[in-house]
């Protein structure tokens, strides 16, 4: 059986309300008040809320329609990826200049591995004065936790939020994560709370005590992982951050070709389908490549830098838009390639201020096709 290991100093850093924060840098006068990040037409979905907001029962991916209902008061907001992708960038490297060993896990959400530390400067102490640099030179408020583990550090920021910090010692995670609501654990989406709930286990204690044969029979292999993150127990390594993660996949032709409509179908092909695998593991790209290899074996590339996302229509219009200031016209082309690189963790719909509800599930919708029968079973008509 797994144990946390005494040993490790694990911090969790989430910057609260990072689009709400972002846009009241440069509107403080809307300090205080209802702020909604979003489409603010009836179809459109919302991304973020400031508190303010959430008091009515606002909360991102909510339709705008039950937004504008719950909060009519509400101020709208257009977002705007590339702002908040710069903020994001800014905080990385501040992070990244100071930190040992550190995860972004997602535009605005980072790990710390900072085991050992303790010797010298006292962990706590140390993230904390982190934290308060970050805000120094940022301006954006930043909550963090520290305990044994991932599982219990996450689960703790989002208890002290806004601009809290806390420490769960060792040895004290099951005792701190007992009276939450299952929710609470990180893995556990509303399907399998609304299951655990109707067989009487509300909170995370009842289901730590629960022998794991019983869960296992409940949920299969993954119950093992759920009953070790009731228990606060949690071995999963920080991985190191590392701009140079990237996805491609290139297309030779049989024959060299200079016909710019069936380049264009080929690009939008593979963006499609590197799209998809962001998505299935939920990814998100800051920078679009494309190669060019003439019938001459001159290769040339050329990279541009974008807001995060993971949006196929984005990373169509982005890429197409690479290639024609690449591409020498007329020239006969051997291979094309589209690389996707400076990859983050985060959700599909943060990138997408504009869509409505149906255009969400319809690509949720798509994607299990897909996921079910292949990436090649649909896409678009070119």
């Amino acid at each position: 059986m797994k144990q946390n290991d005494p040993n490790r100093n694990i911090v969790h850093m989430d910057l609260d309300s990072f689009y709400i924060s972002v846009e009241l840098l440069e509107k403080p006068e809307l300090r205080g008040k209802p702020l909604i990040v979003g489409g603010s037409s009836d179809r459109g979905v919302v991304a973020s809320c400031s508190y303010e907001a959430r008091k009515f029962g606002v909360h991102s991916a909510m339709s705008s329609k039950i937004a504008k209902r719950l909060c009519p008061q509400a101020i709208w907001l257009k977002g705007d990826m590339e702002k908040y992708s710069k903020y994001s960038n800014i905080v990385t490297e501040i992070i990244e200049a100071k930190a040992p060993l550190f995860e972004k896990s997602s535009v605005d959400e980072f790990y710390l591995d900072v085991s050992g530390m303790d010797k010298f400067f006292g962990c706590f102490k140390w993230t904390n004065e982190l934290k308060q640099h970050i805000m120094k030179e940022t301006g954006l408020p930043i909550s963090f936790a520290l305990s044994a583990n991932k599982t219990v550090s996450k689960i703790a920021t989002d208890e002290v939020k806004p601009n809290g910090q806390i420490h769960i010692p060792f040895g004290t995670e099951k005792a701190f994560l007992a009276p939450m609501p299952v929710r609470k654990i990180p893995m556990v989406g509303p399907k399998t709370a609304e299951h655990l709930n109707s067989l009487g286990i509300m909170e995370v204690g009842t289901l730590a005590q629960m022998s794991i044969e019983k869960i296992k029979s409940l949920f299969g292999e993954n119950g093992i992982t759920l009953w070790e993150r009731a228990n606060g127990i949690d071995d999963s390594p920080v991985e190191p951050y590392s701009e140079r993660k990237s996805i491609s996949n290139e297309t030779t032709f049989e024959a060299d070709s200079a016909d710019v409509k069936m380049l264009h179908s080929t690009i939008i092909k593979m963006v499609e389908g590197l799209a998809f695998s962001l998505r299935k593991e939920n990814l998100l790209t800051g920078c679009v490549a494309i190669k060019i290899k003439y019938s001459d074996f001159e290769v040339h590339t050329k990279q541009i830098s974008i807001p995060y996302t993971s949006n196929d229509e984005v990373l169509i219009a982005k890429a197409k838009e690479c290639f024609e200031k690449l591409y020498e016209k007329r020239r006969m082309i051997r291979l094309i390639g589209v690389r996707f690189t400076n990859l983050v963790h985060g959700n599909y719909q943060i990138s997408l201020f504009d869509d409505t509800v149906k255009k969400i599930n319809f690509y949720e919708a798509l994607d299990k096709v897909r996921m079910k029968y292949g990436d090649d079973i649909a896409g678009r008509a070119v």
